[in-house]
């Protein structure tokens, strides 16, 4: 329960302010660890990859972030390669990925890849901003598969209508995995596994909410604490009040692969 008008204010600004001065390099979220949970996925993609990563000769990660998940695969082939464009998660990428034989490439996420046609048996991403399903056709060799877990439609809505207002069809309609299948077919890819699932999040104190809204920069394009600042104020006290706020995220895992 909240107190006096004077502590909640004095616990807000206390939270705000140690949020709004954490560092949000790398894809590390262990700083949510008893301010916020999410939910996973049923197929458990970290380790899905991991399998994957074993058996091949030749592999991509494209977005790699800072490395953590590509770090966590007991077995890299032989050839392992990242591409990341964010410049602090290049430098965290290249210090963690290096010493397991792993080169990072910086790229602009943007097409064309830097790798030569046919260059990979396997291509993994986690979360991609975008697919550029096309690029990774042609970089792909016969019989090669592409493997990633994506943020789906109106992944934590909730959060983002709470700051933005509500939002048109066209952009909750976004990142439909069905889109996916359709743009993935049309770059040649056969489609071997499509899966979606919504999963609760819980935000328990309002810096978990800064903190995310500053590590994930598209749910809020341009969020600063002091741009927002009644809004936080306002939610602050409503989660005080009534307990977390709890929100729902979209994963989607899609698999392909590229016809011999």
């Amino acid at each position: 329960m909240p107190g006096t008008p004077e502590e909640e204010r004095a616990r807000f600004d206390a939270l705000v302010a140690e949020a709004d001065a954490v560092s949000v390099d790398g894809w590390d979220f262990s700083w949510l660890d008893g301010r916020a949970t999410e939910q996973r996925p049923s197929w458990g993609y970290a380790h899905a990859m991991a399998e994957r990563l074993g058996r091949a000769h030749a592999a991509l990660d494209i977005q790699t972030g800072g490395g953590e998940v590509l770090a966590s695969a007991p077995k890299l082939p032989p050839l392992t390669v990242a591409t990341e464009s964010w410049p602090p998660n290049i430098a965290r990428a290249t210090a963690r990925l290096h010493s397991l034989g792993v080169v990072v490439v910086a790229d602009a996420d943007e097409p064309p890849l830097p790798f030569g046609d046919a260059a990979f048996d396997l291509v993994t991403s986690r979360h991609p901003v975008t697919t550029w399903w096309t690029e990774i056709a042609r970089v792909l060799r016969p019989g090669g598969t592409y493997f990633s877990q994506q943020v789906g439609p109106a992944s934590v809505f909730e959060l983002v209508e709470y700051f933005l207002g509500p939002q048109p069809p066209e952009v909750r309609g976004a990142r439909d995995p069905q889109q996916a299948r359709a743009e993935a077919e049309a770059a040649g890819l056969e489609v071997v596994d499509l899966r979606l699932e919504t999963l609760r999040t819980e935000f328990f104190d309002i810096g978990a909410v800064v903190y995310f809204l500053r590590k994930v920069i598209w749910m809020v394009p341009g969020f600063t604490v002091e741009r927002y600042r009644s809004q936080l104020a306002a939610l602050h006290h409503l989660i005080e009040t009534d307990g977390p706020f709890v929100a729902h995220t979209t994963r989607f895992l899609i698999e392909t692969r590229k016809p011999r």
